[in-house]
């Protein structure tokens, strides 16, 4: 490093952190980008460039999510079918952490636990939901709990590997300190690893909650009455694009709001590891 790239360093690590430029929020790009989209999106239904059948107008879209909210599509609301799949999606992650959190605790303490739970994770990893889909209706039948187990298996393997992930890098000084003074493995497990396994715990519930919408429109093909995946295919059977186009930007905009509230709880519960 030349003698003037080493002292530019040593000026701009001797600043204090408010003098420091602060780094400019990726808003402004965002809602620019988004209404690009939107304009031609919007352009391009007005000159006919894509029949109205397979692109309607934003316009048209808005107004028909407006009617299904009032009057409702397949004898629900979009109140109605957004519920029922909050729903859905809530209880298969209750299930994914119950199971996941432990599973994770066990693959990365205990060469039995990784021996025996490793392979099956791998296994269920890179399966699409449609391909164990008909085993599970077999299984459970085409009840919420054939919903939920399938999305439950979808929210699993980020849960276990990012609890795992996070135990293998806690500090190992941190556990060394603690064996010093005493404290049993179990005392060392809870105090010591687990503050510092939270962190990656959120991390994979947030990436969990991805898959699990993902999968949703997948399990609401089983006998369901209610829900948003199973309103976007009623509608796409009937060839109701608006009503298909809505339901995709009402998934993305709960996805996008859970994925906020997700950062929020983050920044409360673990400051120090939030970044963002």
């Amino acid at each position: 490093m030349s003698v003037e790239a080493e002292a530019l360093a040593t000026a701009v690590s001797d600043q204090p952190v408010e003098a420091r430029p602060k780094r400019r929020g990726t808003l402004p790009i965002s809602l620019a980008t988004i209404a690009v989209i939107i304009a031609g999106w919007s352009l391009a239904s007005a000159y006919g460039a894509v029949s109205p059948v397979f692109l309607p107008s934003p316009l048209v879209v808005a107004n028909s999510l407006a009617n299904v909210a009032v009057n409702g599509f397949v004898d629900s609301t979009l109140a109605e079918h957004t519920l029922a799949s909050l729903l859905r999606i809530f209880a298969a992650l209750a299930v994914s952490l119950i199971i996941g959190v432990p599973a994770g605790l066990a693959i990365a303490t205990s060469r039995i636990g990784k021996g025996i739970l490793d392979p099956i994770v791998e296994f269920l990893r890179p399966l699409p939901p449609l391909a164990y889909l008909p085993l599970i209706i077999i299984w459970v039948g085409i009840g919420e709990a054939s919903k939920v187990t399938v999305i439950s298996l979808a929210m699993l393997p980020p849960i276990i590997l990012s609890t795992a992930s996070g135990v293998k890098s806690a500090p190992g000084d941190f556990v060394n300190a603690a064996r010093s003074f005493g404290a049993s493995r179990l005392q060392v497990l809870l105090h010591v690893i687990l503050p510092g396994v939270i962190p990656p715990i959120l991390t994979g519930t947030r990436i969990a909650l991805g898959a699990g919408w993902s999968t949703l429109v997948a399990a609401e093909l089983v006998a369901a009455s209610q829900g948003l995946g199973f309103m976007i295919q009623s509608a796409a059977q009937f060839l109701v694009t608006d009503i298909v186009i809505g339901g995709i930007i009402v998934i993305a905009a709960i996805a996008f709001l859970l994925e906020i509230l997700a950062r929020l709880i983050e920044r409360l519960l673990v400051p120090w590891a939030a970044h963002r």
